[in-house]
């Protein structure tokens, strides 16, 4: 077994620690061996070759968690595809774009995932785990004999053109200027600007600055972009941020149509339900974020979903998880008639063109509701006025108890160190990993770390109703589903009510009780109902979207059925469009 020792650059703090305690501490540099020392960009850096065993009480002393020590078969440890740094993340293999189909890829934040694909793309050149670099033929040689041989042969001759919609749309007003338009022009090699704006509804946009976008427009401004390349191979990562489900779904509908018998699809995605609908094969990435990833290899959607909630693949016996992620299937059940802690009547309330009615409806005791609907519809308007940072043009709310609200959007800008402004118990740190972000300002954190501090702040408040606009965003699979549960266990063992606005359609079947849909049209009018029962307001929502789920009989996770396919005619029949 071969042991790699990895610093995460980011989390390194030297301030914060007193000073470099991995050097102060380690028991190899008091034996005079220079295990860490101060590297050129003054963080701490460590040298592999001579760590032991030993070097274990370094890594658990490092207060933010930076310091990663793992053994790995020498096999797989001597055959890196690419390392940052003598100290850095190590990633293992790399997915295969399989003409005619979409592959995705499915794994935590910090796995690796994008640094494969910027592989794959040639965004970035594989070093194989050398500080001067690789070479081209070193590729081909590293794959000799499999499938992606082929693939980077074919890369290197100009035989196939990549293109590449990256993770950060919301970058793109800081490096481009102008119109939608213009921009989709610049792209338009494949003639079709006109056919791609209608299929992903931007239409409407065109003429608008680009700086003017919200995230979800931002989004398909960029897919749109990507797909107007003329490529063979076309890579999306997380292209469901910031969309509603409306769009997750349609966008996911366009990107499976890019794939023919002449052209291939990777797509890195956290929403399950969308991946799954999207993907025909799907690679799972596992390791330990931040400092290793390993890509398993392709397996059919629906087994490679299972497996990664299993934590276990059963071809290259390999346990990556020591617990399984379950999904329990709860019977059709009406809505208890339980006292009401939020109730309203006749609501109205306008901003600019839109205006958002409410007739009437109420909020049970005891409970956790979902909020399903599409953006622009009022959802987090109507969040706000019974959080009570909006007031009502018209009607009333009567909601007399105390509430504990996270917004949507996150700013937070304070030099203050998390410890200092978060004070949650014990338990909840450990369930959302917050230990290792109490060192670090607020300022400095990622927008997936930012999430779960604002998540734990609100849920560590003492009150009656607890408001969550969209806690799922910037997380990955497993932190959303570990933040559903908690969510859910607190309002069960707390017996209080949770209200909570979210799109991604797992989070929702895990966590609520009951549903409020909202109808309309986005940016003109919305209007809310009162509480539905789980199957009442997800049948009704489904009919919206035209689709129906059914449950995977092994995890029990909901999954969309095939368009025109048996069990969608049979369930679109029946007016049972989701199973419980």
């Amino acid at each position: 077994m071969k042991r790699i020792a990895v610093i995460e650059k980011e989390k390194c703090n030297p301030v914060g620690c007193g000073g470099y305690l991995c050097i102060r501490v380690s028991p190899g540099n008091r034996m005079g061996n220079e295990v860490f020392i101060v590297g050129p960009d003054g963080k701490a850096q460590v040298n592999e070759d001579v760590c032991t065993d030993a070097e274990s009480i370094t890594v658990k002393k490092c207060p933010f968690n930076a310091i990663h020590m793992v053994k790995l078969p020498d096999r797989l440890a001597s055959q890196p595809v690419h390392r940052f740094g003598r100290d850095g993340f190590v990633l293992y293999r790399l997915p295969t774009p399989i003409f005619g189909s979409v592959a995705g890829i499915l794994g935590v934040n910090g796995i690796g995932k994008s640094t494969a694909v910027k592989v794959l793309s040639r965004v970035l050149e594989p070093n194989f785990g050398k500080e001067k670099g690789g070479s081209f033929s070193e590729l081909l040689q590293y794959f000799k004999g499999s499938e992606s041989q082929i693939f980077f042969e074919r890369l290197g001759n100009g035989q196939i053109k990549v293109s590449y919609k990256p993770q950060s749309v919301d970058l793109i007003p800081k490096e481009v200027s102008g119109k939608v338009k213009e921009l989709l022009k610049n792209s338009d090699e494949r003639k079709r600007l006109s056919e791609v704006a209608d299929k992903l509804e931007i239409t409407k946009i065109l003429d608008q600055d680009i700086k003017e976008l919200s995230g979800g427009e931002l989004q398909r401004v960029a897919i749109a972009a990507a797909s107007l390349k003329q490529a063979n191979v076309y890579f999306f990562d997380e292209p469901s941020s910031f969309l509603d489900i409306s769009q997750r779904i349609n966008v996911s509908r366009f990107i499976r149509s890019l794939a023919n018998e002449n052209t291939a699809v990777v797509v890195i995605e956290h929403d399950m339900v969308v991946l799954d609908y999207m993907a025909d094969l799907i690679h799972v990435m596992y390791g330990e974020p931040g400092a290793y990833g390993i890509v398993s290899q392709a397996k059919p959607a629906r087994n490679a979903i299972n497996a990664y909630l299993s934590g276990y693949l059963k071809e290259e016996n390999m346990k990556f998880r020591n617990h399984e992620i379950k999904f329990s299937v709860r019977p059709p059940e009406r809505l208890l008639k339980r006292e009401p802690i939020v109730s309203w009547k006749a609501i109205e309330k306008k901003l600019g063109d839109f205006k958002l009615t409410a007739d009437s409806g109420h909020i049970p005791k005891k409970h956790v509701i979902g909020i399903l609907g599409p953006n622009g519809i009022g959802k987090t308007t109507f969040v706000k006025l019974i959080a009570g940072v909006e007031k009502t043009d018209k009607g009333e709310i009567s909601c007399n108890v105390s509430v504990s609200y996270k917004p949507q959007y996150l700013s937070f800008s304070s030099e203050q160190l998390v410890e200092s402004y978060l004070k949650v118990d014990e338990m909840l740190s450990r369930q959302l990993s917050l230990e290792p972000l109490m060192k670090k300002k607020i300022s400095g954190l990622s927008g997936g770390e930012l999430q779960r501090v604002a998540i734990a702040d609100c849920l560590s408040k003492d009150a009656d109703l607890y408001l969550l606009d969209e806690p799922s965003a910037y997380l990955d699979v497993e932190q959303r589903l570990i933040i559903s549960k908690v969510i859910r266990e607190r309002m069960e063992q707390s017996g209080k009510t949770a209200l909570v606005v979210e799109h991604d359609i797992v989070f929702i079947d895990y966590l609520s009780d009951s549903l409020i849909v909202f109808e309309g049209e986005p940016a003109r009018k919305g209007s809310v109902s009162s509480t539905f029962s789980m199957e009442e307001g997800m049948n009704r929502f489904l009919t919206n979207l035209d689709i129906t789920l059914r449950r995977d009989p092994d995890s029990f996770r909901p999954r969309i059925n095939k368009p025109g396919s048996r069990l969608d005619r049979e369930q679109t029949a029946s007016g049972k469009r989701y199973y419980q």
